[in-house]
Order: structure tokens, then sequence, then C-alpha cells
């Protein structure tokens, strides 16, 4: 029995008769702080918020299967479902946005000046089905004619050598892929000159240090153009639930949906408090006015909008293409479909 489920936003407490103790392993995010210390919980859900870089929430969600509901990498999530089991499944909420133009990395002076000459060099990258590196190439083919498998890709660790695949891929044979050497970073080797760029999330330490830099310097400007070409804000992450959790209580769907988007919800009118500046950025509204001017009053918003729907059918068209997916997905088979329909009034 569930019992009564009652919408908290206010200090811990007993709010029900019955709730439902769930774990949710997820970053620490502006949108999701509420839900992490507790002014906002899920109607019916005792939230047991635990706070994990995204690296090792994939892991053990993808691994182990340790968590009722996690933060999960959207490429990772959408493999799962060539899995004839579905250990997930997913709500359309979208903890993790970024572009990722400024997401590759060469060598000053190097034999990569400009897009087109990555074409036959060799690539450091931390896993071949990472979100951000799906977008990355996609873009790049779509955008620079540069195929997206016309490199040769070393996998490895960013700064910890031995790295490997959270999920398991079978690529096509016209990829070339190839480990980083036992004891080798990307990072490093990128410095060194062993490899000629990096596709990466996360930024090279060795960046900065005058050898290590960006394939687009002005990376923020070129992520503006092609946003306004594109109207895509790319989707990194997504909310999976484990399928057995889901099939026990199919309510915590929706219920969990509507707590998060409460969540978001808290941090546009926080972004505009000039009173006090919530966070440590000294022009943090006149950021924020500028992000809305191109992007409009919600660029975060969840749920299956026609622009969330684009920019997600573009990643599936990506994924398929790049040998990842098995299946030409459309957005909707993503998420489950309490998640997708409301009541009417």
């Amino acid at each position: 029995m569930v019992g009564r489920l009652i919408f908290r936003k206010a200090e811990r407490s007993i709010v029900s008769e019955s709730t439902l103790r769930l774990s949710l392993a997820c970053w620490d995010y502006d949108r999701t702080r509420s839900l992490s210390d507790g002014r906002v919980t899920p109607q019916g859900i005792d939230l047991v918020y635990l706070t994990l870089s995204p690296e090792e929430s994939f892991f053990r969600m993808m691994r182990f299967k340790e968590f009722d509901v996690a933060e999960m990498s959207l490429s990772s999530y959408v493999l799962s479902l060539d899995d004839p089991k579905r250990p997930f499944v997913a709500i359309p909420v979208f903890p993790s946005r970024a572009f990722r133009h400024s997401g590759i990395f060469v060598r000053r002076g190097g034999a990569v000046r400009q897009p087109s000459d990555l074409v036959g060099k060799r690539v450091g990258i931390p896993e071949y089905q990472l979100t951000a590196l799906v977008w990355i190439r996609g873009i790049l083919e779509e955008f620079y004619g540069v195929p997206y498998d016309s490199v040769t890709y070393v996998t490895g660790g960013l700064e910890q050598s031995g790295r490997i695949e959270k999920a398991r891929v079978r690529l096509p044979e016209s990829v070339s892929i190839e480990r980083a050497p036992e004891g080798a970073t990307l990072s490093a080797m990128l410095d060194q000159g062993a490899i000629d760029a990096i596709y990466a999330p996360r930024t090279p330490s060795t960046f900065g240090n005058g050898r290590v830099i960006r394939l687009f310097p002005d990376a923020a400007s070129v992520e503006r153009d092609y946003y306004q070409t594109t109207g895509i804000f790319p989707i990194m992450h997504t909310v999976a639930i484990r399928r057995e959790t889901y099939e026990r209580d199919r309510w915590i769907a929706k219920n969990l949906q509507k707590a998060f988007d409460v969540s978001l919800n808290e941090v546009r009118p926080a972004q505009h408090d000039t009173t006090a500046l919530r966070f440590s950025l000294p022009w943090l509204v006149a950021h924020a006015e500028e992000t809305e001017a191109l992007m409009g009053p919600n660029p975060w918003a969840y749920g299956l909008s026609d622009a969330n729907r684009k920019v997600l059918a573009t990643f599936l068209r990506y994924s398929h293409a790049q040998g990842l997916a098995k299946n030409a997905w459309d957005p909707a088979d993503l998420f489950v479909p309490e998640s997708l329909e409301s009541f009417a009034v």
C-alpha cells in the first residue's frame, strides 16, 4: 500500500502513513538542489539522494544496477534498449545538457588546425559510446565534413589509465579503434604528441599549459552560432529507473517527474534575483538575460516538447549512424507512457 500521497516542500518529516523509500544517484546541480536537500520530495516517496559524479553513478548503475533511480548517460541508456531484458526505463528529465564544440582539444602547432585536418588522425577518447562524443562526431560529420569513421580512436582514461567502456558496444568494421598503452593517459599523450586530438566531456589537465588548446578557440561563439542555426541544446543525461522498481510501482515515474520539474522551476527566479547574487558570478543576472534572449525563458525544460523531440531525434540519428544504437528509435520510444501523457480537466 502506498498510503496517502502528499507533495511536500518543507523540512524533513514523516509525510505519509506509508512511503516508498527509493535511492537516487545524481550529481550536485542547482536544478536538483531542492531534491537533494529535501525541500522538494516526490509524492509518496522517501528519496535517498546520493550525490555522485556522473562517471561514478553511470558506472555503478550500468554495471551493477545499484540504485533504484539514477542520472544516466543518454547514450548508455539508448544502448540498454538493445538488451532483450531492457533493464531500465526512463522519464524525460534531462539533468545535464551541454554544447560540445568546446570538448575537442588539439596540440598547439600540431597537425590539426581546423576540423578537416582531423581526417586520418589519431584521436583519444575515454569511451566510444559517451553521449558527448556521439554529439561531437555527429556535429563534425554533419557540419565540417569529418566522417565518424575517418579517424583512428585511441581509448583510455583522460587522467587515469585503464578506463573501459561501461556499455558493451559492437562497432562497424570501418571504425578503427585501439587501446591506449598500459599506464598512459590521454591527457599526457596529447601533450606529448602521441595522439593528435582528444574528444572528451571533461577538460584535460594539460589544457592551458601552452601546448594543449581547443580546436575552436572561441568555442562559446561557435556554440551560439550552432544553436541559432539548429535550435539544438544538446541533451547529455536522462533519468533512468530500474525496470523491476518501475514495474512494481508504476506510479513513481510521474511523481518523480513532477518533483524534478518543481526543483528545476526554482532555478530561474534565483538567477534573476538582484538583491543578493545566489551564485558566484558577478554578472550572473546579465548572463541569465543574455542566455534567455537567445534560447528562451526555459532552455533546460524537461518533457517531450517539439524542441526536445528535435534534440533527441538528432542524437538518435547520430547514435544509429555511428554504429551504436541497433535500431532507429523515435524519441517517444525512450520513455515510459506515464511520463508522456497528462490528464485534462
